[in-house]
């Protein structure tokens, strides 16, 4: 028999096993095996019902329609406004320098950028991480050294969220594990260094060890920060013995300031001192070319000299002689005088020609007018006769103007003798 077999046989039934009778329960399915699953339209008819009677209560027939009717125009007003505030409370903002991480029931969904956007309310949940700011953390602590020294030591580590979604979910909390990281770090670098080394030279080696140690921690978590450097700021020995740590930095720090001054002071002398060496060094091969080329010199100068030596010896001998006395009394203060005379010569002729230079020099410019002219001897008997009416005259002359006189007249007689 088919499932909807018509006539009253089969009790015009649907396939939920309900009858369409008009005289049994038209509202419900019937129990029993031929029960099926409800009637949409009956379960929603008596749900309008209710909210009818909670509405305007049960006033009869016609009061109940109304109720009814203006109870479902409140479900639906409160429908519609519950739909808009839920639509408005999603809108939120993302700052320029933050990103936003989306949650779809506690599951990490994506990402989202900087601006307006929406999310369905109770549904996603949006966390804004800050992706652009320069984040610090500050380290310190009393830790043991490599020699059995105590030290307090301080550092600072500066870090960027560079993966906002391992931030937040690699680890349960990110700043946290990067704090113990640094302290181990820390501790590890300090237990392998002594305290002399920490205090003084050593600071620029504990960071640089610090921070490849803390590097090399956080890298299997993937917590998705960066570091951007790690500044050891202090570091202090104990209280007891601050004074003679103390004492030997200010002892350490005066040598390598005496260390400076003696390079800066090698630095400038070495390069004058160069200087000075290339300098002797230069003159020395100007003064060995010099030398050589006048050595050539003399001896192209005496390869062309020899052959007029050997055409006439006495002539060429007189005449370097000449030239060589030439050349060197031409500098020195020499008188001359010649001894083929009668005369005989006790004044100071050296001083008398420089005093009459000076007198020169101050009289008129015209040296020529000063000149004692006196007439050329003719013999040794007139000179001699000359010179006793000279010296009979010159009782009312001066007497260094005979001097003069004689002086000129020996030159004559000199260059007339030659």
């Amino acid at each position: 028999m088919a499932w909807n077999q018509p006539g009253n046989n089969g009790q015009d039934r649907d396939p939920w096993g309900s009858s369409n009778n008009q005289g049994g329960n038209s509202g419900g399915n019937k129990g029993g095996r031929d029960k099926g699953p409800p009637d949409l339209d009956d379960i929603f008819r008596k749900l309008s019902k209710k909210l009818g009677d909670f509405g305007g209560g049960k006033n009869g027939n016609n009061g109940g329609q109304k109720a009814s009717g203006f109870g479902g125009r409140a479900v639906g007003i409160v429908v519609v406004a519950a739909v808009v505030i839920w639509v408005g409370s999603g809108f939120y903002t993302i700052k320029e320098a933050e990103r936003g991480v989306v949650t779809r029931f506690g599951k990490f969904s994506h990402l989202v950028e900087p601006g307006l956007n929406w999310k369905p309310t109770f549904i996603d949940q949006v966390r804004a991480v800050n992706v652009e700011a320069v984040r610090e953390l500050a380290a310190s602590g009393t830790m043991l050294t490599a020699d059995e020294n105590v030290v307090r030591v301080e550092m600072n580590v500066q870090y960027r969220v560079t993966n906002p979604e391992r931030y937040l979910f690699a680890v349960t909390n990110a700043d946290d594990s990067l704090r113990q990281a640094t302290d181990s770090a820390l501790r590890g670098v300090i237990g392998r260094s002594t305290m002399d080394r920490i205090l003084t030279e050593g600071r620029t080696v504990v960071r640089s060890d610090t921070q490849r140690e803390l590097e090399e921690t956080i890298r299997p978590y993937d917590m998705g920060i960066t570091l951007l450097d790690v500044n050891f700021q202090a570091a202090r020995p104990p209280e007891e013995v601050k004074a003679s740590f103390d004492d030997a930095i200010a002892a350490r720090e005066n040598r390598e300031q005496y260390v400076r001054e003696a390079e800066a002071y090698a630095n400038e002398v070495q390069p004058r001192a160069n200087g000075q060496a290339q300098r002797i060094l230069e003159e020395a091969r100007a003064y060995k070319t010099r030398t050589v080329l006048e050595a050539q010199g003399e001896v192209d100068r005496f390869s062309r000299l020899l052959p007029e030596y050997k055409a006439a010896p006495q002539i060429t001998r007189e005449r370097l002689y000449i030239e060589t006395m030439e050349r060197v009394l031409s500098h020195t203060r020499k008188v001359l005088v010649n001894d083929k005379g009668n005369n005989l010569m006790v004044l100071p002729l050296d001083q008398l020609m420089r005093g009459q230079s000076s007198a020169k020099a101050s009289a008129v410019p015209d040296s020529s007018s000063n000149l004692l002219r006196l007439p050329p001897p003719t013999s040794n008997d007139d000179a001699s006769s000359n010179n006793n009416s000279g010296i009979s005259n010159n009782s009312s002359g001066s007497f260094m103007d005979q001097r003069r006189a004689n002086a000129q007249r020996n030159d004559t007689q000199r260059v007339g003798g030659e």
